[in-house]
């Protein structure tokens, strides 16, 4: 996993409750080795869809967020099956945070086993991000793990809570294996001491 410790970024705004996981990655793609780049998947059937205008276009296939590594949406975002793809499909497009009220609790799990981090915030503080998100197309958020807060340009200041372990393997850059790997001598050392 790619270590996190910060990231300033250009903020895409969702304004959507529920979106499910199946909106985020749908089932058809779900035989796909992980091998593949899951991120062409994301928001599959919402996107590149006709519209008169660009105000109409859904979001992500707007300019002002083709480069976008953080989301802001709505209540229980990543709600419905377990499929680690969502996460998967999101990373692979290039964003790394998401910032929502609440989140369905395996998304929010699987999320932080790869190396993406969920955001809670309260109601009123996200929907002030959609609102200067919406307002300012391309706006950049700043998110820093280490201190727990994320910073919008208007001064705004966020703190955020994250399990101890999940803060720690995220800031390393390390999955639960490596983790595991990375007390081989201390587990090799108990293991003799159990023996003898």
């Amino acid at each position: 996993m790619q270590a996190f410790t910060t990231l300033n970024a250009v903020a895409l705004p969702l304004a959507r409750a529920n979106v499910d996981t199946d909106q985020i990655v749908p089932a058809r793609y779900l035989q796909k080795p992980r091998s593949d780049d899951f991120g062409h998947y994301l928001f599959r059937d919402l996107r590149d869809q006709p519209t008169r205008d660009e105000a109409s276009r859904f979001v992500l296939d707007r300019p002002a967020y083709h480069r976008a590594q953080i989301m802001v949406a709505r209540d229980n975002f990543g709600c419905g099956s377990s499929r680690e793809h969502a996460v998967w499909a999101l990373y692979d497009y290039g964003f790394r945070v998401a910032i929502a009220p609440s989140f369905g609790d395996i998304f929010y799990g699987n999320a932080l086993k790869n190396g993406f981090l969920p955001i809670v915030l309260r109601k009123e503080d996200v929907d002030h991000l959609l609102a200067v998100c919406e307002a300012e197309p391309g706006l950049r958020l700043q998110v820093d793990l280490q201190a727990q807060h994320v910073r919008a340009p208007d001064g705004s200041c966020y703190t955020f809570d994250i399990d101890g372990f999940a803060r720690h393997c995220l800031m390393q850059g390390l999955d639960e294996i490596d983790y595991t790997l990375a007390n081989a001598d201390r587990i090799a050392e108990f293991e003799h001491r159990h023996r003898t």
